[in-house]
């Protein structure tokens, strides 16, 4: 689905109701776990949870560095965690926590791709946000970047 909303209450209000629902949800839980410094924005047509650019600007694309993204799209909802794409101990926890609650994981890279909330380990994923402050985001990135 293309956006062009300029801020998150804009990318709400384009959304169909139950979808608007669902990742109005998954916002709140994203907003209430998210350790200080992040910044809540609209970013590649995504709502955008990241650094920003005045307190990290060393990226490689000129963009603030992003941590977690939530989005919807024309059959699913998306979630992106950027900490569980780059951090093997986080990946083996988070799918571990999906067998767990007995629910299926369908996921890329960093996209955990769900359509109800129902398809989320609430908690895990609430932990995953709140599992990574700035500063430590910003050392992973930079040791990512050296290699």
């Amino acid at each position: 689905m293309t956006r062009v909303a300029a801020t998150v209450a804009e990318y709400l209000d384009e959304l169909p109701e139950d979808c608007r629902e669902v990742i109005s949800a998954v916002r709140k839980l994203i907003r209430r776990h998210l350790p200080a410094g992040y910044r809540e924005s609209i970013e590649w047509g995504v709502i955008s949870y990241e650094i920003p650019l005045r307190k990290y600007r060393y990226t490689y694309n000129g963009k603030p560095l992003c941590y977690v993204a939530l989005a919807a799209q024309k059959n699913y909802c998306s979630l992106y965690l950027m900490s569980v794409y780059g951090d093997v101990k986080q990946t083996a926890w988070l799918k571990q926590e999906f067998k767990k609650a007995k629910k299926k994981l369908d996921m890329g890279k960093s996209c955990v791709r769900f359509r109800t909330l129902d398809d989320l380990p609430l908690d895990a994923i609430a932990t995953i946000v709140a599992s990574t402050p700035v500063d430590t985001f910003i050392a992973r990135y930079e040791a990512v970047q050296k290699k």
